[in-house]
């Protein structure tokens, strides 16, 4: 793991963790848990998060929850290693985005991070809290480097900020041959204007950040860290040797 760098204390520092997902491509595997809650290394894969966060800096979590959001609430309660838990609950599936746009209403400092629930990535991310005030934007997507952006689509990248993407589908490296693609990390403004086109639930890749990036010019944090997306079967499996390894 990248080293634990910790900010001034000046300012808190909060996440949102969307850990409201189904898990259907899971389903055999989970036995009845929300798929953040997915067995990994011995642990749920949310504590995983959590506690990278937590040596992150981080002293608030709120967990956007929704499908089997007992399981989660009663696992976790009110705090986790010291670190403040609070919930926002789904009561239908809003997508990623309507999900960060609820969670974000109970923010309280300046920005949030968000994190997908399902997802692992090796990044400094008070460092990458840090980058997003430097960089002055509404919204930071983090961007990884992948050898085949298929599954995920493209994210280009000039000059620190993302200007377009591209979608899933295009094996190979992306048209301009970054391999770059959106880890599913981001950094939010509090006050971020929401388009008045958007309902209560939307996707934040579809919906907000493809139409809106001319407008937002989102800063792009470059990671070069591990990533692992747990939603299929066969990287789960893979996340139970792969993750151990690491330091938690």
């Amino acid at each position: 793991m990248q080293p634990r760098s910790r900010p001034p204390r000046a300012n808190e520092m909060e996440a949102i963790v969307l850990a409201g997902g189904l898990g259907a491509r899971l389903a055999g595997q989970l036995d009845g848990i929300p798929k953040a809650m997915a067995p990994v290394a011995g642990r749920p894969f949310l504590e995983i998060l959590l506690l990278q966060l937590q040596r992150a800096g981080f002293t608030r979590a709120i967990l956007s929850v929704g499908y089997l959001h007992e399981v989660i609430q009663k696992h976790f309660g009110a705090q986790f290693e010291g670190m403040s838990i609070d919930y926002a609950i789904e009561s239908r599936p809003l997508g990623t985005g309507g999900a960060i746009r609820l969670a974000l209403a109970q923010a309280r400092e300046e920005a949030a991070l968000v994190l997908n629930g399902d997802t692992f990535l090796q990044a400094d991310y008070a460092d990458m809290m840090r980058f997003h005030k430097e960089e002055g934007s509404a919204a930071t997507i983090v961007v990884v480097h992948q050898p085949d952006i298929a599954r995920y689509g493209g994210v280009i990248v000039e000059q620190n900020r993302v200007v377009a993407f591209e979608e899933k589908g295009r094996t190979g490296p992306g048209r301009t041959g970054q391999g770059c693609i959106n880890a599913g990390a981001y950094v939010f403004a509090r006050d971020l204007e929401w388009p008045a086109r958007l309902g209560e639930a939307f996707s934040i890749e579809k919906d907000f950040f493809a139409p809106e990036v001319a407008r937002l010019r989102p800063a792009a944090y470059q990671v070069q860290g591990y990533f692992l997306d747990i939603g299929v079967p066969e990287d789960l499996d893979r996340a139970q040797t792969e993750l151990a390894s690491l330091d938690f």
